[in-house]
This record gives structure tokens, C-alpha cells and sequence, in this order.
């Protein structure tokens, strides 16, 4: 079936590659902050293992939206761990214990590059006129800052 958004097809393939890597990034960050969920340890316990909760709920939703904007756009996202593992550019974790501020410097890590690689996939959106996505990618980017304020906040000694 055709797809009739008002994008031209290159430009709906490229956009969709980037929200594909950003998909497969959070699944990545989704399993990371599980992990890191259920082996927290150390003083800063139950207020590491609250947030990291209420983190991995909010990017359970944006996988949601994000795998719903690229079949919008006319393209399958990546849906097994295969291809996850494959596109994603995130690292996972290994099931160990964990301090939290081993767990707030790895997550701060993987945010800086989610905020550089959502900067670069606005920008292609935008050059493709695809402005539903880029507002996707904006709401995300002042989510991924915001976080990264409070990771770097709470590492401040």
C-alpha cells in the first residue's frame, strides 16, 4: 500500500534507519536499567533502584513510540533481539552487583550518546521535512538532558 504522508520515500527510509537505532538503543537501555534495577547495592539503594524504575517505565513507553512512528513513516522497525543487538550502539550490562554511582556514570555515558545521536537524527529528519519525527526526537533530547543534569548532580561530590 502507498504511503501518502507528504514524505518522499528516501527521505522515510533514512528517518526510519535513525529511529531503528534508536529503537535498538533502548531496548538495550530498557534491559540495562532492569539489571541494574534488580542488582543495586550500597547506601544510595532504594533511591537508585526507585529511579532506575521510574527510568525503564518512561523508556518502555518511548519504545512504544518509536516503533509506532517508523511503521507511520511505511517501514518494519527492528523487533527481535538480534537486530537489536545489531543496530544498537549502547553496550549491555553484565548481571553482577553494582554500586549506584557505577550505575549513574555508566547510565550518564549512554545518555551523552543517546543526546548526540538523537542531535544527529533531528537534524535528518528535519532536512527530510519530517517534523512529527524530529518533535519525537526533541521530546526525548529534553528528556535525556534533563536526566543527564540529575546524574551529573547526583555524582557531584
Amino acid at each position: 500500500m502507498e504511503i501518502n504522508i507528504g514524505l518522499e520515500k528516501e527521505g522515510r527510509e533514512e528517518v526510519a534507519k535513525v529511529l531503528n537505532k534508536y529503537l535498538a538503543n533502548l531496548h538495550v537501555l530498557y534491559t540495562k536499567l532492569h539489571n541494574y534495577h534488580w542488582n543495586v547495592e550500597g547506601k544510595n539503594f532504594f533511591q537508585i533502584h526507585s529511579k532506575l524504575e521510574e527510568i525503564y517505565d518512561g523508556t518502555a513507553g518511548e519504545i512504544d513510540e518509536v516503533a509506532e512512528r517508523i511503521l507511520t513513516i511505511g517501514v518494519r522497525p527492528a523487533a527481535s533481539m538480534k537486530e537489536y543487538l545489531e543496530l544498537a550502539t549502547l553496550e549491555e550490562a553484565e548481571s553482577v552487583g553494582i554500586q549506584g554511582k557505577a550505575i549513574i556514570e555508566t547510565l550518564l555515558a549512554d545518555f551523552t550518546a543517546l543526546i548526540k545521536d538523537l542531535r544527529e537524527g533531528i537534524e535528518i529528519a528535519g532536512k527530510h521535512g519530517d517534523e512529527v519525527s524530529v518533535d519525537l526526537m526533541i521530546g526525548s533530547l529534553e528528556n535525556y538532558e534533563k536526566t543527564s543534569w540529575m546524574f551529573r548532580a547526583f555524582l557531584t561530590e
